[in-house]
């Protein structure tokens, strides 16, 4: 692109063309409620005029070199490959010179094909494909309407994204079940079902209406308790911080270097002074905006709720909705918002009380807006501080961050 004296303007929208339509019925899913919260049309899909209106502004409202496009649902591939390729038409008739135009795709792999795979190969797509460890672990959870489980099908579809060579990253989520399992699921994505880049999500499944906020250290922070604020699949704290730990110690001992996990490669940047790439472990949040199938904007993909919507771009112009003061403001409370322990942790760099969106508990002394996990990333920040700095010493680089660390001057 030519150069351009303007400041960078730059955004990232998920955008749910199907909304929360799926081929699967995920105990866990957050999602699928969605469509009657919000009282969205019937309509299948985001309509012809919607997707090119969208894919035309998201293009020429910014001005840097490279501009993304993540597509979720639901499950997007229901929607067939003629309209990807519409996508794709349509990123080509508005890309601006120089631009590069990348795109990701999240899916549970069921409808995944030799025609897909051509079609995802052809046009650079990345692929996120969800999988939540081995059979046993996988199909507690990731069912069909029917009641069978999906393993086999993401097996295969993991086998047809190797044999054509394209570029993917596993998406596991972290539950009560499969977190007292660390080492078998890791093993696992990395032995048998040969995942290049890892990804861990933990559930945290809020229950629905009014419940109490316990206190850090009560019975009701645990799942399973009748008082606690989350659905009994969830992790819990403890689970999390021993499922993270447990890992890093067979990546750190066996897998550096070779094999990529999120978490971990965020972690070499934090501990090196940078701002983490992940947001949420970064002090500012709202950096991925997420767009429904009716035009709907709202500030995030957790957030996805009438009192997030910015606005409907059939009517406003996405950059203005985008770069707001609504939503400058729903970036800065992340930071802005956390209780004085956070303030006070040893580790508050590392993730600045982590997603908004689990800060369901009271501090000990009674302070709202605590990480319901926080336990469990203050055991996993604790543990892997000392290896951090070695490695990032090791790099070459200058180590800034961690307890024992040379303060930043």
């Amino acid at each position: 692109m030519p150069h351009s004296t303007q400041p960078p303007r730059m955004m990232h929208v998920m955008v749910k063309p199907i909304g929360s339509r799926c081929n699967l019925d995920c105990t866990y899913c957050y999602y699928l409620d969605k469509h009657q919260q919000l009282a969205q049309s019937n309509r299948d899909a985001m309509t012809p005029e919607l997707l090119e209106s969208f894919i035309r502004q998201y293009i020429q409202q910014q001005n840097g070199p490279q501009v993304l496009f993540s597509w979720q649902g639901g499950e997007p591939t229901l929607l067939g490959l003629d309209f990807f390729r519409r996508v794709v038409m349509l990123q080509q008739r508005y890309a601006q010179p120089g631009q590069q135009i990348n795109n990701d795709l999240q899916t549970n792999g069921l409808l995944l094909n030799e025609e897909w795979a051509i079609f995802l190969k052809q046009h650079g797509f990345l692929v996120g494909l969800s999988i939540d460890g081995p059979q046993q672990l996988h199909d507690r959870h990731r069912r069909n309407r029917a009641g069978r489980g999906s393993f086999r099908q993401v097996m295969a579809a993991a086998s047809l994204l190797h044999r054509h060579q394209i570029p993917f990253t596993t998406l596991t989520t972290v539950n009560a079940h499969n977190a007292q399992a660390p080492l078998q699921v890791y093993r696992f994505l990395r032995d048998e079902l040969g995942s290049p880049m890892m990804q861990f999500i933990p559930i945290v499944a809020k229950k629905p209406g009014l419940w109490l906020t316990p206190r850090q250290g009560d019975a009701a922070c645990d799942p399973c308790h009748e008082d606690s604020p989350v659905e009994p699949w969830s992790v819990s704290a403890p689970q999390w911080g021993e499922f993270l730990c447990t890992i890093f110690d067979e990546w750190y001992r066996q897998d550096l270097g070779r094999h990529f996990v999120h978490y971990f490669e965020a972690a070499v940047a934090i501990w090196s002074g940078q701002l983490s790439s992940l947001c949420t472990l970064a002090p500012l949040c709202g950096k991925t905006l997420a767009l429904e199938k009716d035009g709907a904007l709202f500030s995030c993909d957790h957030f996805v709720e009438p009192g997030y919507q910015l606005g409907n771009i059939h009517n406003q112009r996405l950059d203005s909705l985008a770069f707001s003061t609504r939503q400058q403001h729903f970036g800065i409370n992340k930071e802005a918002t956390l209780p004085t322990q956070c303030r006070r942790c040893d580790y508050q760099f590392a993730c600045f009380g982590e997603c908004p969106k689990n800060r369901l508990l009271q501090t000990r002394e009674g302070e709202v807006g605590l990480n319901y996990l926080c336990q469990g990333w203050h055991q996993f920040w604790s543990h892997i501080d000392v290896p951090m700095q070695q490695l990032v010493k090791r790099l070459g680089l200058p180590v800034q961050k961690g307890i024992f660390a040379t303060p930043i001057r």
